[in-house]
């Protein structure tokens, strides 16, 4: 059984109200977020054959889990908001209520362990020695993300109403409101670093999904209170941002196209 190095202890992510801010409109989140590429789907369910059972992580509204289900795989879903997992449990997934390190295995071995924009809340290490523990030898581990980038032209008139509507907000409001397809960089190096850390696994590698997306203005704000940065706005502050988002999308003709990049690391599951 792989073990914590000594110098890598379990922690709270130091961001964990934003992490579990999105049930407040968990029905939203379910119907205004994007999926998963089907290749990804696939391929994941590929290397989880023959027994195709998978843990879904942080499994929110159960997006993945249903693509994944689709897909022939037998899932179970770990989220650490009730208000998520009712809206999962509702759609027809199987979901325990926890925070996935202190979630309880009893015992299940899986074939694969997926995590759909939620590894990041997880200390990168820890979360790694939880997956390998209840994977077989030769188990998949993928968490993966969606990284978006708006077209040039309307990026800069989001940046303008955001920087006008959000001053002094904690966050780089421009860059946040451009997109950027290396914006999941960060975290997918993160959870290298922490797979690497854990012994318990293969060389990790990339996996790499271009595709786009066209967004109505409607279906683009029905998204964006979703998105992290907004979840915990006070409600004139993002009414202010929809007014002014929407306004800006209606003068560059109100239909446009998002390009996306949805990039996994995935690791095998050593034998040791």
């Amino acid at each position: 059984m792989p073990t914590l190095p000594p110098d890598r202890p379990r922690r709270s992510h130091e961001l964990r109200a934003v992490a579990e801010s999105f049930g407040i409109d968990a029905a939203r989140y379910d119907r205004a977020r994007p999926r998963y590429p089907r290749a990804l789907i696939e391929r994941i369910a590929e290397a989880a054959a023959p027994g195709r059972a998978v843990l879904d992580v942080g499994c929110g509204t159960g997006i993945a889990s249903r693509q994944l289900r689709a897909a022939g795989c037998r899932v179970l879903g770990v989220e650490t908001d009730a208000r998520m997992a009712e809206v999962a449990r509702r759609l027809g997934d199987a979901v325990e209520v926890a925070a996935f390190e202190d979630w309880r295995p009893e015992g299940r071995v899986f074939d694969a362990v997926v995590a759909g924009q939620a590894w990041h809340w997880i200390a990168p290490a820890a979360g790694a020695v939880k997956a390998a523990g209840v994977l077989r030898p030769g188990g998949l581990l993928a968490p993966f993300w969606n990284a978006f980038a708006f077209p040039p032209e309307l990026a800069d008139d989001v940046a303008a109403v955001l920087e006008r509507a959000l001053p002094g907000a904690p966050f780089d409001v421009a860059a946040m409101a451009r997109g950027d397809l290396g914006g999941h960089d960060a975290l997918t190096a993160a959870a290298v670093e922490g797979i690497r850390a854990s012994g318990a696994f293969a060389e990790p590698r990339h996996w790499r999904y271009a595709w786009e997306l066209t967004y109505t203005r409607d279906a683009w704000l029905d998204q964006m209170p979703t998105q992290g940065a907004f979840t915990r706005l006070p409600p004139d502050a993002l009414a202010a941002v929809l007014d002014g988002v929407g306004a800006a999308i209606d003068a560059r003709g109100g239909v446009f196209t998002v390009r996306y990049e949805t990039v996994a690391v995935a690791a095998t599951r050593t034998d040791a």
